[in-house]
């Protein structure tokens, strides 16, 4: 009697894992900076008394939602840098830079800029927007951008090795 053995039809988990959480978190990163944000911005939140708080809340959930899918991603290439051997280092050592900005952004941009933006709102008059408040933005920008490219080139790599 002959047995099929099922070892060679087993497909990995983790590759379709790390495509689904990079496809989701690079477009809800878009939706986010491209759609909510400049729809409030036009809305005139910026002129609300609470803005910095209800973007503090958009980022401070969002930023969970980033670093759950950072730790997904990571753990899905080293899984497969560890079982299959044509995933090189560089997907270890973007998914590790995605798991960096992910922090930048929770840790350190988003209270400091939530923080300035209390200050403004403190007295409520109006202020021009300080030249910290700019720094952190550009920061952001910046991160965002290589997070996008990093997060492409990965998931590019992921879908190539799907094949």
């Amino acid at each position: 009697m002959h047995t099929i053995s099922n070892v060679q039809f087993k497909q990995s988990f983790w590759q379709p894992a790390v495509l689904l959480t990079l496809g989701f978190w690079l477009s809800a990163s878009l939706l986010l900076d491209w759609v909510i944000m400049p729809s409030l911005y036009i809305s005139g939140m910026m002129t609300q008394a609470s803005f910095s708080t209800v973007g503090y809340v958009i980022f401070w959930n969002f930023n969970r939602v980033e670093l759950l899918s950072a730790a997904v991603v990571l753990t899905g290439v080293l899984a497969l840098s560890k079982t299959q051997i044509n995933w090189r280092r560089n997907g270890i050592v973007l998914s590790v830079l995605l798991l960096v900005i992910a922090l930048l952004d929770t840790y350190l941009l988003t209270p400091q800029m939530s923080a300035i933006g209390v200050h403004l709102n403190a007295f409520d008059v109006e202020t021009t927007i300080p030249a910290t408040m700019n720094l952190l933005h550009g920061s952001y920008w910046i991160l965002e951008a290589t997070k996008l490219i990093a997060g492409g080139a990965l998931l590019s790599y992921c879908w190539r090795q799907q094949g």
